[in-house]
């Protein structure tokens, strides 16, 4: 995952694994949770404004409750 996310290479990444074919270094492709998170964030849907969310108090009180 790290040398696919420095060169952004898929081939150089199969070199490197020693993998006999590009399908197994696909696998790679799949499971990269950053590539994910950076496409849903870089994307806002048109009637919605980026902003922070600010939770009430009582449900602050709520979530730390559960956690104990």
């Amino acid at each position: 995952m790290v040398i696919y996310q420095a060169t952004g290479d898929l081939r150089k990444v199969a070199l490197w694994l020693g993998h006999a074919s590009m399908q197994t270094a696909e696998i790679y492709l799949q499971a990269d949770p950053t590539e994910k998170l950076e496409a849903i964030e870089s994307v806002v849907p048109p009637s919605l404004t980026r902003g922070h969310f600010n939770a009430p108090d009582r449900l602050i009180a709520q979530l730390r409750e559960a956690a104990l």
